[in-house]
């Protein structure tokens, strides 16, 4: 990385160097083609006047300024995944295992350190031209098992699901609990069809609750990964569709309490 940083750097002093050139180099032009006695002799195989040298030079600048925005923003794209490596460094060498990063109910990461982590998974993604895929889950009726059963109940729920999440996962793939009813699962170098596999080993979990059985339901929403996106990106699709899912079972309940 250190290396990467350093060539960019190189790269970048040449681009300004070039810009620099360029337009002293154009400057002198314009400057020339002010004086019209340097156009008036026809000795030359060629025959131009002023103005058209004014506009070719103009034609010609505009061109290399096109070229350094592109340049520019090719350097910015580098610097990005050279910042999310570093980032991703950073957290492999400790803040993944640090408790401050993980929630403290299930043990899976939270929202604010689940990005670091997504951030290694994108630059893998878009380096070596693998699929990566998301799936958005949404702990139904969360609320009302609280309401009913106490916030004992519902640690016990969110326990019991991150389990089955983790048992449900490959090595390579990791859980994120993004809100209170709320699940992120990374699918790493997995499609979808591959993926709708994966969450199908997930079942329907089961909870004991003043000696009854209650069955954990959830609605799962998917996002594959699009070439070119940073990892908040991914984030706020995700957050959408579980936005959805949440009105979606608010309104189903409002329809059963107008029903009653």
């Amino acid at each position: 990385m250190q290396s990467g940083v350093q060539q960019l750097e190189r790269r970048e002093w040449w681009l300004w160097f070039s810009a620099l050139a360029v337009t002293t180099l154009s400057g002198i032009a314009f400057l020339l083609s002010s004086f019209h006695s340097l156009f008036l002799h026809t000795d030359h195989f060629f025959e131009i006047r002023s103005d058209q040298a004014r506009w070719g030079t103009l034609s010609l600048l505009l061109l290399f300024n096109a070229w350094l925005v592109y340049r520019q923003w090719s350097f910015r794209r580098l610097r990005r995944e050279l910042t999310m490596l570093a980032g991703d460094s950073q957290t492999s060498s400790g803040d993944i295992y640090d408790p401050s990063g993980m929630d403290s109910v299930t043990g899976l990461y939270t929202r604010a350190s689940v990005e670091q982590a997504l951030g290694r998974e994108v630059v893998r993604a878009r380096r070596h031209n693998v699929p990566l895929t998301l799936a958005a889950i949404h702990l139904e009726d969360f609320a009302q098992l609280i309401q009913r059963y106490g916030n004992a109940a519902g640690d016990l729920a969110l326990k019991e699901f991150a389990h089955h999440l983790r048992k449900a996962s490959r090595g390579s793939d990791f859980v994120a609990r993004l809100a209170s009813d709320e699940f992120l699962l990374v699918l790493p170098e997995c499609s979808l069809k591959n993926a709708k596999i994966a969450v199908d080993r997930l079942g329907t979990p089961n909870i004991k609750c003043s000696g009854q059985d209650v069955a954990l339901t959830y609605s799962v929403g998917w996002i594959d990964y699009k070439r070119g996106e940073v990892p908040s990106d991914l984030l706020r699709r995700a957050q959408e569709i579980l936005r959805l899912y949440k009105k979606a079972s608010s309104d189903t309940r409002s329809s059963d309490l107008i029903l009653r």
